[in-house]
């Protein structure tokens, strides 16, 4: 029995996981950094790009725990919204939640036939 992945889901987690390190990046660099000039938040970015490399190739496992690190920019995406007094960088929270979402929502889309492939090869002696 073979798994047919959706692509199109893992383009999207990988579109997604790549403007999310550009957001961070820029966000805190340049758009409305805490400091002018930019500030070291921008190090917040670093983390997302250690799965990149298995997103980008549709690894299951990296997918796996890249779309539980997502949800800390989601939290935080959502705690920046919600109470940063900067009405640019409270734009910039609410898109780090919609592209922590897309991501999330793509990763667990595109993972889900492989997990229930294994498990009905777990059941089925």
């Amino acid at each position: 029995m073979t798994t047919q992945l959706n692509p199109v889901l893992r383009y999207g987690a990988s579109a997604s996981l790549i403007a999310l390190i550009v957001l961070c990046l820029l966000w805190e660099l340049r758009i409305a950094p805490l400091r002018p000039g930019g500030s070291l938040l921008a190090l917040k970015a670093l983390p997302l790009l250690l799965p990149l490399r298995g997103v980008l190739r549709g690894s299951l496992y990296t997918l796996q725990w890249a779309a539980m690190l997502v949800l800390l920019y989601f939290v935080e995406g959502v705690v920046r919204a919600w109470s940063d007094p900067s009405p640019l960088s409270a734009a910039m929270g609410g898109l780090e939640v919609v592209l922590s979402l897309v991501f999330f929502c793509c990763a667990i889309f595109y993972l889900r036939p492989a997990k229930r492939a294994a498990r009905a090869r777990k059941v089925s002696p």
